[in-house]
């Protein structure tokens, strides 16, 4: 048994220590919502984020969190993206040397341009930090619903205890490596699920949708490669895996963002509608810069920006995504063999 200390009590967060807890692990969920906080003590669910999934009566919910990170052999950082900076700053002066922290949240920093790995690095230098990504809505992993994911990190003796410390007979975790292949994947396909929504949103079909999730996994691969990340990783479940969910699933705040935005919301509106943090736009402008930063071409990537930033018409977006000159699928020198 490990004592554990998952930061947040969103939905995510929230499903991950029931998940804990049913290992045989000693959970706290830790956050400075004292609304929130309260709300889980006296009702022993999540009324907002996850109704209908009852937590144990000995789940510790607290707000101290000087207390909820000591002596813990694992904490989990699962602060939506464009939070966890300010967080690990809190909190660097509290964590010991060499303390594991396994980040949950999927994000690009849009003005450092940083994944959360490296941010939690560089705030709390001192801490042991990793990944687990993949398909994974909060809604079925706290039912409990069969669910696969990966766990990245530096060394294979870190990969293995995360893997070790999830894995259970409805989550099996496969271990990478790739961290920085893994956060990418994670981040970018909320760009490419924006556009499947908007798709969705101007009543387009299911052609539409399987050619942004190919073509966009392209994207996502030509630009991770060139940032040194593993293509395989992209084919895997962080990658095409995690892409597909999104895309498709009605769980996914960022399709029904862009659904709305389809139907005519403005990207504010949509945001606003969802109440819920679209991570998807925050990597949309990390994916333009990244993009024109290592010289790899994006179009779906760069039309989103264009519907979100310079409130182009959607449906004039995907006319200018289909009128695009002809070019190949694979590579142009195949043909010479």
């Amino acid at each position: 048994m490990a004592k554990i200390t998952i930061i947040s009590a969103g939905s995510w967060g929230t499903a991950l220590a029931l998940l804990l807890y049913n290992n045989g692990h000693q959970v706290t969920v830790c956050s400075e919502n004292e609304e929130e906080i309260r709300m889980l003590r006296e009702n022993r669910e999540h009324l907002t984020k996850l109704p209908g999934v009852p937590l144990p009566a000995d789940m510790e919910f607290t707000t101290d969190m000087e207390r909820a990170l000591t002596g813990r052999e694992l904490l989990v950082m699962a602060k939506a993206s464009p939070y966890v900076r300010a967080t690990c700053r809190k909190l660097a002066q509290l964590i010991p040397k060499g303390q594991l922290i396994v980040n949950v949240a999927k994000g690009i920093e849009a003005d450092t341009l940083m994944t959360m790995t490296d941010i939690i690095s560089q705030e709390i230098p001192l801490a042991n930090v990793a990944v687990l990504s993949g398909p994974s809505h909060a809604e079925e992993v706290g039912r409990g619903l069969p669910t696969t994911i990966v766990a990245g990190a530096k060394d294979r003796e870190t990969a293995l205890f995360v893997q070790n410390t999830f894995m259970s007979p409805v989550f099996r975790v496969y271990t990478s490596p790739d961290i920085l292949g893994i956060e990418l994947g994670g981040s970018l396909k909320n760009v490419i699920a924006l556009a499947a929504g908007t798709a969705d949103g101007l009543g387009y079909g299911d052609n539409t949708k399987a050619a942004l999730i190919t073509r966009g996994i392209a994207e996502i691969t030509r630009l991770g490669i060139a940032m040194g990340a593993e293509a395989n990783t992209f084919y895997g479940l962080s990658g095409i895996g995690d892409l597909i969910v999104t895309c498709a699933s009605v769980h996914s705040r960022n399709r029904k963002a862009g659904y709305l935005i389809g139907k005519g919301y403005t990207m504010q509106e949509a945001m606003d509608e969802v109440k819920m943090i679209v991570e998807g736009v925050h990597s949309a402008r990390a994916g333009l810069e990244l993009s024109e930063k290592y010289g790899i071409e994006t179009p779906i990537i760069h039309a989103v920006g264009e519907v979100l930033f310079e409130n182009k018409p959607p449906r004039q977006a995907v006319d200018d995504l289909m009128q695009r000159v002809g070019k190949d699928e694979l590579a142009p020198e195949l043909w010479e063999k």
